[in-house]
């Protein structure tokens, strides 16, 4: 039997997208287990960008992603849960998923803090039935050198992200194009 490389290409793919269906139904996460998740997330954040703590006391809500997992063989996804916080409470539970083609390989894990530095961009955010980044929403991914107070900048965009790892904040990430969807749990 001679298999050519599209057929090969093919059964791997179709092998990456199942595993990865799996793994995404066996990651569904209660609200308990996803709150504990953002409150760490949430600490890690304040420790990571100097002077977070009262960056986030201004805002008026942060959307916390505490794991997005992000796996590529030529096509590729991203999927994570999390937790809208209001005044330290949580609000609603959601979901981010994004899905890409091109030349990747490989996987990464990160986190997602977004900050609503508006009402309205708040609101329009909690009345959409399905938010895109950069389609509903102009998100800003916040990058600045080590040393750097946040509140020392100045972000004139009503939504600001923060994107971070095990290795502190992640640069050159764009979250464009992500799905963000209220899930009930």
């Amino acid at each position: 039997m001679k298999l050519d490389i599209r057929a090969v290409y093919t059964m791997v793919l179709v092998a990456v997208l199942a595993g990865a269906g799996m793994a995404r139904v066996a990651q569904a996460a209660s609200a308990g287990e996803i709150d504990t998740r953002v409150n760490g997330t949430l600490e890690e954040f304040k420790k990571v960008v100097p002077g977070g703590a009262e960056f986030l006391g201004k805002a008026n809500g942060a959307l916390v992603f505490p794991t997005i997992t992000k796996a590529g063989l030529v096509i590729g996804g991203e999927f994570g849960e999390g937790a809208l916080r209001i005044g330290g409470k949580t609000e609603d539970y959601y979901n981010i998923a994004s899905a890409s083609f091109g030349f990747q390989i490989g996987a990464q894990q990160y986190s997602i803090v977004m900050v609503f530095m508006s009402d309205e961009a708040l609101k329009d955010f909690r009345e959409s039935k399905g938010w895109e980044a950069g389609v509903d929403g102009s998100v800003a991914v916040a990058e600045w050198g080590a040393g750097d107070d946040i509140n020392t900048k100045t972000f004139k965009d009503p939504i600001v992200a923060f994107v971070f790892g095990n290795k502190g904040l992640m640069a050159g990430v764009s979250i464009e194009g992500s799905k963000i969807t209220k899930i009930d749990k």
